[in-house]
């Protein structure tokens, strides 16, 4: 659903003199957490669909009195798909840090870009190279994992961890994605000069 979705009239408010309010984009360093845990996510995004937009962490601001502001991923332009990262439940309070465990923040985010990346772009979010399944984010206590429910292996396997998809690529993608990565920074490097 999108910001869009959820906002009814409240009691007694004209429809002329009602506004929804606008999400904006988190500040930078507001959540320290969820930025480390996208920056992952969007390493992963980056190395499977090249021609996809970063994510972004998204605020939206309370509906009404006595509702926290919730944080999402989305595209860009604001664009996205399901619950928010932040707060998990809404009746908490919009103070609310973020959560601490790294793991936890991880397995959120991941979460909601593949919601976001499969709604928003109609594909199916990481695909497993293997097996060409869909693959799913899976938290144990080893590591936030994109889990693949193919394979002999019972019950699936992990194709890698969450920011290290890259490297579960076929070679013939990953020495692209390292040429890309190369024309990358002697770009930046000319324009630093």
């Amino acid at each position: 659903m999108s910001h869009f979705s959820y906002h009814s009239l409240p009691e007694g408010v004209p429809a002329a003199r009602f506004h929804i309010p606008e999400p904006r984009r988190a500040e930078s360093g507001a959540w320290p957490g969820f930025e480390k845990a996208l920056e992952a996510v969007n390493r992963d995004l980056a190395a499977t669909l090249p021609e996809h937009p970063p994510l972004v962490l998204m605020v939206e601001p309370a509906h009404e009195a006595g509702e926290p502001e919730r944080l999402y991923v989305a595209l860009p332009d604001g664009r996205r798909q399901g619950n928010p990262v932040h707060p998990d439940d809404v009746t908490y309070d919009s103070g609310a840090p973020e959560p601490a465990d790294p793991a936890d923040l991880l397995t959120r985010t991941a979460d909601a870009a593949q919601e976001t990346v499969m709604e928003m772009a109609w594909q199916v979010w990481p695909v497993c190279p293997a097996h060409k399944l869909g693959a799913h984010v899976r938290s144990d206590a080893e590591a936030v994992t994109w889990w693949c429910p193919g394979g002999t292996e019972a019950g699936g396997h992990h194709v890698s961890r969450v920011g290290e998809l890259s490297g579960a690529l076929p070679g013939k993608q990953r020495r692209a994605l390292r040429r890309e990565e190369r024309k990358k920074q002697k770009k930046q490097k000319k324009q630093g000069r």
